[in-house]
């Protein structure tokens, strides 16, 4: 297969379960996913990546050592999908890799936010062109910096007649709403996976929670699920976004009780996670008739059950009745952020981020 318009996206997620790589084909005027691929974290360097997040000893060198890993996995990845796919290096445009975030903290008083990946060095290593550091520009505009998948998602889900809103359940919950008449919006709901996984790998030893099993079996605490819901982040209008810098283990810890079960604690983080993503759907885009899931969180049976429930009369389901599997839409947008780069057209929505305007995103490592 030859084209010119072979582009691979990567991404590596706030859930801190691996590499997602995919292959794009942008030669028509609807883009097709060629191939997938995925690399699992091990333990040691989920663990490692996880201590950056809050402030550490020598934080310099552990980021700069972790950035090469991360680069190094990231071209593992891309040579696993090459090979799978039977493409060679020299017929891709280029890589848009996201990168590990470690902080991401666009408040006016801190401006930054900070995804692990030498550029160059995996540009050098799969001797591809690579486009990274896509949040940092849309900052410097004095945007949030995310969510930055909106702009992909109008591209790829918008219908020319039917309201849709699409949520990205990954570490952290997003949503982009697609009114075929109004401008789009979106924004960071809160915390998606990330305090689920945290709580349930404390308690079972396991990364995740296995389509919400060990959640079903505990109770939702009223009064626990009112002390995470008075968080001021649920009360900010957007635009807005977040990550582990709010919530954490310690963010948790500090809300709990005393006298929870486990279980009981794991239940109330879905209802958290779900009644988030309901409010925010309902308070800015309530005449939405369809809702689309995707991320990691797609696979938990009983979020899904109980987003149907705080969703009434709305039909819910997954990305992949539109045509892009839910597991693969993040690492899609990539691609297709990369190739808007790569043609200097930008990549964000200012409406959705709070930037002065829309912005080029990335920086471009050549081959």
């Amino acid at each position: 297969m030859k084209s010119v318009s072979l582009y691979i996206g990567i991404m590596s997620g706030t859930s801190l379960d691996g590499v997602d790589a995919v292959l794009v084909d942008f030669c028509s005027a609807k883009p097709v996913l060629l191939k997938t691929f995925f690399c699992p974290y091990h333990d040691k360097l989920r663990e490692q990546l996880l201590s950056l997040h809050l402030p550490g000893h020598d934080e310099l060198n552990r980021a700069a050592t972790l950035s090469n890993q991360l680069s190094c996995l990231y071209a593992r990845a891309t040579e696993g999908l090459l090979e799978n796919a039977g493409i060679a290096p020299q017929q891709i445009v280029a890589i848009g890799c996201h990168g590990q975030t470690v902080r991401h903290c666009p408040e006016v008083e801190k401006n930054y936010t900070i995804q692990l990946v030498n550029g160059a060095l995996l540009a050098e290593l799969t001797q591809i062109t690579v486009v990274a550091d896509f949040r940092s520009r849309d900052i410097a505009a004095g945007g949030q910096g995310a969510p930055l998948v909106p702009a992909f998602h109008e591209a790829i889900f918008k219908h020319s007649e039917h309201h849709r809103v699409i949520v990205n359940i990954g570490g952290i919950a997003n949503i982009t709403n697609l009114d075929p008449y109004l401008p789009i919006i979106g924004f960071d709901c809160g915390p998606g996976n990330l305090l689920m996984d945290a709580w349930c790998l404390r308690h079972t030893g396991k990364t995740y929670d296995s389509k919400g099993q060990w959640a079903a079996t505990g109770r939702i605490i009223p009064a626990l699920l009112k002390a995470f819901l008075s968080d001021e982040f649920f009360l900010r209008q957007p635009p807005k976004s977040t990550g582990r810098d709010l919530f954490n283990v310690q963010w948790l810890e500090k809300k709990l009780l005393g006298n929870e079960t486990a279980e009981d604690v794991q239940a109330t983080l879905l209802q958290l996670t779900a009644l988030t993503i309901a409010r925010s759907i309902l308070e800015y885009c309530s005449t939405a008739e369809e809702v689309y899931i995707c991320g990691g969180g797609a696979h938990n049976t009983l979020l899904m059950d109980r987003l149907i429930d705080v969703i009434p009369g709305k039909t819910v389901a997954l990305t992949d009745q539109l045509g892009v599997a839910a597991d693969w839409v993040e690492a899609f947008a990539f691609a297709w952020l990369a190739q808007q780069t790569i043609l200097g057209k930008t990549g964000s929505f200012a409406a959705v981020t709070g930037a002065k305007g829309d912005r080029i995103l990335g920086a471009i490592y050549p081959a």
